[in-house]
């Protein structure tokens, strides 16, 4: 059984026979992609407060040392993005910051709100203002947190990361697999599309990354809300030099990723921490978020690669390169039993009559933006 389901009721059977065939995939067993895709956007750290210590992040600031963007910030570099053709706004922060950082607190008090997503709400209402699509990466979340998020964000994520205990999330705030799947799981039932994955590298063994697959596909099967699949190398830095997996094994999983879910959701792998010329044959279609404006704050080390190099990319793979929004194209028209996976502010934003409407929906149309990077 995965780890902490049963405390948050979640109801996914990986069969054995299942993961067995997962586990036997290679890159030969794949077919190459027919097209590449990456958004333009913004990096926006809201806070770098986190209730978690995980071994291998860089992103937390330890109590007193954690900084919180102010609204003005925030507009500005949005602003930024916009000018620069970007249609993402991807706020992050560490998970639910704890009573530890009372200054985070502090200020957002001083903001007028009682928590950081009621001001996650505040800042992705700017982005929207500024002519940015948001996409919120808040970590693990309760109904109550999404939903008050979820209508002025075109999509969410979070990774899953992986779905076995190991001690690079060990400690007194150590995170859950099934408090992941729970917010997986929650963001199904309230129709938002969403982004997850897992991250290779830091402990975990092989038939963990078949289950974390698996885990994923059956709540995309359950609610068909999974519009991408990232798979992320964990990278050396100052706080984790315990290696990074072999170009072997990172094509290994790429490939059992893209056997083991539906077409219809993307395999992504980021340009800036992985191989990626060495994993087009294993299934890849998607190169994930790049800014012109900004840099990787989660792994700073690592520069997000220029257009040209995109395009060089696709070339190399005889493939045509297409940008995309944050939310997939196959979203935008369909319904949930509940309404439609957009939301209304999202729907107005793509289809307003200025220069920001018509370049989400040159984008949405045409896979082409009419703002040079």
């Amino acid at each position: 059984m995965i780890p902490e389901t049963d405390a948050y009721n979640i109801d996914v059977t990986i069969d054995e026979h299942e993961i067995n065939q997962l586990l036997s995939v290679r890159p030969a067993d794949v077919d190459a992609a027919a097209e590449f895709s990456f958004a333009r956007n913004i990096f926006v750290p809201l806070t770098t407060a986190c209730r978690y210590t995980c071994t291998y992040c860089t992103y937390y600031d330890p109590p007193g040392q954690a900084e919180l963007m102010s609204p003005a910030e925030v507009r500005k570099v949005c602003a930024r993005g916009a000018d620069a053709g970007c249609t993402e706004a991807l706020f992050t922060f560490g998970d639910d910051p704890d009573e530890r950082y009372t200054a985070i607190h502090n200020q957002l008090d001083a903001l007028g709100h009682n928590s950081v997503h009621a001001y996650l709400r505040e800042v992705c209402e700017i982005a929207l203002e500024e002519g940015l699509l948001p996409h919120a990466n808040p970590g693990d979340q309760t109904r109550e947190q999404m939903e008050l998020v979820a209508n002025v964000n075109a999509s969410m994520g979070v990774m899953l990361e992986t779905t076995a205990d190991v001690q690079a999330h060990s400690g007194p705030r150590a995170k859950s697999p099934g408090q992941r799947l729970n917010t997986l799981q929650i963001a199904g039932e309230l129709g938002i599309p969403f982004t997850t994955g897992v991250l290779v590298g830091i402990g975990e063994n092989w038939t963990d990354r078949a289950e974390s697959v698996l885990a994923i596909r059956e709540l995309h099967e359950r609610y068909g809300h999974i519009q991408e699949f990232i798979v992320q190398p964990v990278v050396e830095n100052e706080r984790w030099q315990s290696g990074t997996p072999d170009l072997g094994s990172l094509r290994r999983v790429t490939a059992m990723a893209r056997a083991g879910l539906p077409s219809e959701v993307s395999v992504q792998v980021p340009p800036n921490l992985a191989p990626t010329e060495e994993l087009i044959d294993c299934g890849i279609d998607d190169l994930g978020g790049v800014s012109p404006v900004t840099e990787d704050h989660i792994n700073p080390e690592y520069s997000w690669p220029a257009l040209q190099e995109l395009e060089e990319l696709a070339n190399h793979a005889g493939v045509p390169l297409c940008e995309r929004l944050p939310i997939y194209e196959r979203f935008v028209d369909q319904k949930t039993e509940n309404g439609r996976w957009v939301s209304g502010p999202i729907r107005d934003a793509i289809a307003a009559d200025d220069v920001h409407g018509e370049r989400f929906r040159s984008v949405l149309e045409t896979g082409k933006n009419p703002v040079e990077m």
